[in-house]
């Protein structure tokens, strides 16, 4: 596993490459990666930072785990290939963008074009074993991604995080909300959306304002 990222993600998360937690992390994700099929492909596993300049950087979202379908990860969370049917939580995600900011519902569950723009798609975890929900949780990746979003707390002002559902409000804590914006809600997952924790929470809306209050571009979602 090479870890391709950017240099100004490199130079911040630099201390953590050397951590024995990490070297244990690379050995298991070569092995994985080796002797079974494991998504995204290697060269998308650190995506999220490649489309994503830490110094373009303006909003974070949140997930859990690449998704386990066959060809359906590219290293940003909620998003997928181009020419891949939209998953559930995806098509939930831009319902609610189609109702709080009026626009079409997209032809591809690529979110490439929203990581270009300074959001950082980052899950939890960054790999998967095919079919294997959670296969490769506890390994040392969150241990990796909760030191990303240290970082970012630490080092920039003004990002607004996107917590969605239980497992991505816990991420709080790591958070200064003193100098960040926090929006919570429900997950997209067709579960908690259909039980009404997720739609009408106009999250994208509510970004754009804050991103143009602080002088910034708002992103087109």
């Amino acid at each position: 596993m090479n870890v391709n990222i950017p240099k100004a993600w490199k130079d911040k998360l630099n201390e953590e490459f050397d951590k024995d937690y990490f070297i244990d992390l690379v050995a298991f994700v070569k092995t994985a990666y080796k002797n079974h099929t494991c998504y995204p492909k290697g060269k998308a596993i650190f995506a999220a930072f490649e489309y994503c300049d830490f110094e373009d950087l303006k909003v974070v979202i949140i997930g859990q785990d690449p998704y386990h379908g066959a060809n359906q990860a590219n290293g940003l969370c909620f998003s997928v290939q181009d020419d891949i049917a939209i998953p559930p939580s995806l098509i939930n995600i831009f319902k609610e963008i189609e109702q709080d900011l009026k626009l079409p519902f997209p032809k591809t569950g690529n979110l490439e074009r929203w990581a270009k723009q300074g959001v950082l798609l980052l899950n939890a975890t960054l790999t998967v074993q095919a079919h294997e929900a959670g296969s490769h949780q506890k390994q040392g990746w969150e241990k990796f991604t909760d030191q990303v979003i240290s970082t970012i707390s630490e080092n920039k002002e003004g990002v607004v995080f996107l917590l969605w559902g239980g497992f991505a409000k816990k991420k709080i804590k790591l958070i200064d909300t003193s100098k960040h914006y926090v929006l919570t809600s429900g997950h997209p997952s067709p579960l908690s959306a259909n039980r009404g924790y997720w739609f009408g929470n106009k999250h994208f809306s509510e970004t754009n304002k804050l991103l143009e209050s602080l002088g910034k571009t708002p992103i087109d979602w």
